[in-house]
């Protein structure tokens, strides 16, 4: 490896390769380094059933749209890391896998200083592709739990079998939640669910898939400046829904008619009791409300268009708490394990550079910072929906491709780039 690149991208994840696909056709010189190994985060920090929620066609990196014969299917753990690799496979990126960048700074000279664990590297620009799910996010009140409790992150849960014999507390229900508590529910084991905020989408409504619904409306190109709740988007917590068994609805109403156990959030802890919140039964009307308004804009949209569609009976709950449970011995009944479904949390404090807001989060214009040459990518909402996704990525990598492209002084050897001599200088 050489000491200075161009461009340096850091991530080799599929935000991390689809700018390498982009920055490679236009001859910009650049590498990217990855602190594990191509697909990694997709096999070992999944559980064993784990699937896209979102169909397969709408797996659209730049260059390699999904190839197998299951479009409106959704990949499981397995296939989706294959995908990821294979994607490499196709465009040989420049990349060295098993390297970890402790630091990102700018030096006198307006250049980029990396600091690696093989040493020192210099660019002339730096994308940052690493995505926001960098720390699981484990509460202190968990420290509160006996010793003799198993307590692990979703990114840590496997399967069932992986955990001891006894009933399993799950806290937080969005996709990671709503999806484990359902794998343990499916293999018999008794659940009990501390239900959040997160709202739920219908999976299949009027003869499609909703998201090919939601494609149908524009939803998946409305960008972030024009999203009519732009100051809180980027934070909300995912639709839970799931692809599990070629896709179906999670109705967290129906597991607790077939003996999941739901209470609101938790609370606290004090000795082998658990408190929750009284909000159980407002967490699951809000999430039917939101799920229903995703059906109303279906319907006016068919409306609207003249469009042939069966129609379907009202959503009628297949359950209500009668009472609200709002303390629990979890040593009386035999809760000997822990999920924490409860999301991450964004660190990016190893990039030395004064562009990020009082919570630690970039200040971005699609990727763009006010640090001329550092950008970052694969952030959720990053300018629409499927940023973080294996749908939008594509948009986000050939626009920051292209601003890069103004800024570049280096392609590879043998290579002509159009340079544009005004935009370098500024």
């Amino acid at each position: 490896m050489k000491k200075h690149y161009s461009v340096i991208v850091v991530g080799g994840g599929q935000a991390g390769l689809a700018i390498s696909y982009c920055l490679k056709q236009k001859g910009i010189d650049h590498i990217v380094l990855e602190k594990n190994q191509i697909g990694y985060a997709w096999q070992e920090k999944r559980w064993d059933t784990f699937c896209l929620v979102t169909p397969n066609w709408q797996c659209t990196l730049p260059g390699y749209h999904y190839p197998g014969d299951d479009p409106d299917g959704f990949m499981k753990r397995d296939a989706i890391a294959e995908y990821v690799r294979d994607y490499a496979k196709s465009f040989d990126p420049p990349i060295k896998e098993g390297v970890e960048v402790f630091s990102v700074e700018e030096n006198t000279q307006g250049l980029f200083e990396l600091d690696t664990d093989l040493g020192n590297y210099t660019a002339d620009q730096v994308v940052v592709a690493t995505g926001c799910y960098h720390q699981a996010k484990i509460p202190r009140i968990a420290e509160r739990f006996a010793k003799t409790i198993l307590q692990l992150h979703s990114s840590d849960y496997k399967n069932p079998q992986s955990l001891p014999t006894g009933e399993v507390l799950v806290v937080g229900s969005g996709q990671s939640g709503c999806q484990i508590a359902e794998d343990l529910h499916l293999a018999g084991r008794k659940v009990h669910l501390c239900v959040g905020g997160a709202p739920r989408s219908p999976r299949e409504y009027r003869g499609k898939d909703v998201v090919d619904w939601l494609d149908k409306l524009g939803y998946y190109d409305l960008n972030i400046d024009n999203h009519p709740d732009r100051e809180n988007v980027r934070t909300k917590t995912n639709h839970y829904v799931t692809g599990r068994g070629g896709g179906r609805e999670i109705d967290l109403r129906t597991f607790a008619t077939q003996g999941m156990q739901l209470y609101g959030s938790l609370k606290d802890i004090e000795e082998s009791s658990l408190k929750f919140k009284p909000n159980l039964k407002h967490n699951l009307d809000r999430a039917d409300d939101v799920a229903e308004s995703i059906k109303r804009t279906i319907d006016e949209y068919i409306a609207k268009n003249d469009l042939d569609a069966p129609r379907e009976p009202p959503y009628k709950p297949a359950w209500q708490p009668a009472t609200e449970i709002l303390e629990l011995d979890y040593e009386a009944n035999n809760i000997t394990s822990v999920v924490w479904c409860i999301g991450y949390k964004t660190n990016f404090s190893w990039v030395d550079v004064p562009v990020f807001d009082g919570k630690g989060y970039p200040r971005h214009d699609r990727g763009v910072t006010s640090a001329k040459g550092l950008y970052f990518l694969g952030l959720p909402w990053l300018y629409t929906w499927g940023s973080g996704r294996f749908s939008g990525i594509a948009r986000d990598a050939e626009y920051l491709s292209d601003y890069i492209a103004k800024r570049t002084k280096y392609a590879y050897p043998g290579t002509l780039l159009a340079v544009n001599e005004a935009a370098i200088g500024s």
